[in-house]
């Protein structure tokens, strides 16, 4: 892909990025590592960290999986995660919710 910036901007932007993202991880491994305890409100917050995570790398797959918003019982990725949803709420198993959804996938992709 050819682009009209030059090679040392491109290159400079590069460096700065890594060393900005470096510096931010490094910080919160610095802080932790010289405080005694935890506040509980910011250990309150980090408890929904990797539900925050998982749903905004699942969300668009499930929502919209050839680009554009899919919100119809056509979208079989979207019924799936329904019933994975119901499954994670009723079992509180993360095996049964990943098992049901799965199963659900592949019965309407391959079988309806």
């Amino acid at each position: 892909m050819a682009t009209s910036y030059d090679p040392l901007t491109v290159w400079g932007v590069i460096v700065v990025a890594g060393v900005l993202t470096f510096g931010i991880r490094a910080s919160f491994i610095y802080l932790f590592g010289h405080i005694d305890t935890v506040p509980p409100r910011v250990k309150a917050a980090l408890e929904y960290v990797p539900a925050a995570v998982f749903a905004a790398l699942v969300f668009p797959a499930v929502v919209a999986p050839a680009g554009d918003v899919a919100l119809s019982l056509g979208n079989e990725r979207l019924v799936a995660g329904v019933l994975a949803a119901l499954a994670a709420w009723y079992t509180e198993r993360v095996f049964v919710t990943i098992a049901v959804g799965m199963g659900a996938l592949w019965f309407l992709r391959f079988v309806v």
